[in-house]
Order: C-alpha cells, then sequence, then structure tokens
C-alpha cells in the first residue's frame, strides 16, 4: 500500500507538470481550480463517497467543464478524488486501513527527513523550530479552549511547525512527497483533533516531546517521538470506532 501511495504522488507530479506547460495559460487556471477544489475536499464541503458534478462544480467555481476535468485529474493522482469508467468522479473514501496506509508512509519520510534535519541543520534552522513551535504553543491554547472554531489556525501552526522541523533536510522530492501526504492527513485530522479529549493540551505535550529532543540534537529520540506522534491519531480514530468501515462506499 504505501509502494502504491508513492506511485500516485509520482503520477501527480507529471500530471502537474504537464498543466503547468500548457502553451495558452490554461495550466495556472487548472493549478487554481485544483488547489481550490483540494482545500474544499479537505474542509469537508465534499464528503467522503460524494459524487462530483462536472457541470456543478462548473458553476461553482466558474471555470469551464474542460478545466475542471483537469483539475479533478490531478486530485485523482492526490489520492482525494476517485474515478470509474462510465461513472466519473467521486470524493475518495476515508476508511481506517487508508489511514494506516497513510500513517505508515509519513512516518517512512517524515522520520528521514528530522533525521537529516538534525544532522544537517544551524542557526538558521533551529531558529524557524524555535518560531514555530511558540507559535503553535500559542495556537495550542486556542484549541483547547475552543476545538472546532480554532481548527483551522491551529492546523496551519500545525504544520508551519512541521515543516520547520524537516527544513534543513536536503531531499527536495522526499520534502515533496512528504507535502502531499500531510495534506491527505489533513481529513483524518480534521476528525481526530474534534473529538479528543483535551486535544490543545494532548498534542502539545506530544510536539513538546518532538521540539526538545529535536533541540537537543537527539536524532533517534526525536524520530521516536515524532513516530509515536503521527501513529497516536490513527490510534484514536481505530479506538473511537469513528470509521468502523469505508464510508461513502457504494
Amino acid at each position: 500500500m504505501v509502494e502504491e501511495t508513492f506511485n500516485q504522488m509520482a503520477e501527480q507530479e507529471f500530471s502537474r507538470s504537464s498543466a503547468a506547460v500548457d502553451a495558452d495559460g490554461a495550466g495556472s487556471l487548472i493549478e487554481s481550480t485544483y488547489g481550490l477544489l483540494s482545500s474544499d475536499i479537505i474542509h469537508g464541503k465534499y464528503s467522503p463517497g460524494e459524487k462530483l458534478k462536472l457541470q456543478s462544480l462548473s458553476d461553482n467555481y466558474s471555470v469551464s467543464v474542460g478545466t475542471v476535468r483537469e483539475s479533478l485529474s490531478l486530485l485523482v493522482s492526490d489520492g482525494l478524488v476517485l474515478t470509474q469508467a462510465q461513472r466519473g468522479f467521486r470524493v475518495a473514501p476515508m476508511s481506517i486501513g487508508d489511514f494506516q496506509d497513510l500513517a505508515k508512509a509519513r512516518v517512512l519520510l517524515e522520520s528521514s527527513s528530522l533525521r537529516d534535519s538534525i544532522l544537517l541543520g544551524k542557526d538558521d534552522w533551529e531558529g524557524r523550530v524555535v518560531q514555530a513551535y511558540h507559535q503553535l504553543s500559542l495556537a495550542e491554547k486556542r484549541l483547547q479552549a475552543d476545538p472546532v472554531t480554532n481548527f483551522d489556525f491551529w492546523e496551519l501552526r500545525n504544520q508551519e511547525f512541521h515543516d520547520a522541523l524537516v527544513s534543513a533536510a536536503d531531499s527536495r522530492w522526499v520534502q515533496r512527497f512528504r507535502e502531499v501526504l500531510y495534506k491527505q492527513a489533513e481529513r483524518y485530522r480534521r476528525v481526530t483533533t474534534s473529538k479528543r479529549a483535551n486535544p490543545g493540551i494532548t498534542v502539545h505535550e506530544e510536539h513538546r516531546q518532538i521540539y526538545e529532543l529535536a533541540m537537543g540534537r537527539d536524532a533517534e529520540g526525536a524520530v521516536e517521538a515524532l513516530s509515536t506522534h503521527i501513529w497516536a491519531s490513527f490510534e484514536f480514530m481505530e479506538k473511537s470506532g469513528l470509521l468502523i468501515k469505508d464510508q461513502g462506499t457504494e
């Protein structure tokens, strides 16, 4: 399953490159529509398994049906949208199995990037991590007070912290694939974070451990803490029964 995930990401990069070189400028419009659709799917505007009708999306985003189709093709490569012959497009279901596969792939790539960053990072890397951690800590206080209202703000700071941690890693491709997996996992984080008891306190403690070990240049300890952090959301989802079976399947 992890190998399939990497294959999908490689296909995505090829599709996006093709769109970007479109001579008449349609590529930028496709990318823009792709970004809007991706965000709306992640934020739950379209439910897991929901059919995506080309004409309706064309009207909603004020673009041509052709642009919508190309944008959805990019989302298929991302794994956020599925397509079947003669049955059109639909939002990818959410399932325990998919979440587990995402966690495995994230641990693999993010651990590698974190280890490299700790070994290679200089003062500027430490500065980025310190600043991102401070901002995240403030966001986690707000998350604790109101998980639903403050999730988007926290999610932004959470991503900034994770990005800062691995920002000294020297593999461009690993970083790019890691970003795709992180975005995929956001749909699941939205479910788990809002349902966990004391989410702000819980995630802050997990992040504090990663931060302190990273700043102490304990690469293996930080990687272990990061792995525990990533798996914690999956374990909560599995035990909670929030996703007993695939959502949106027919």
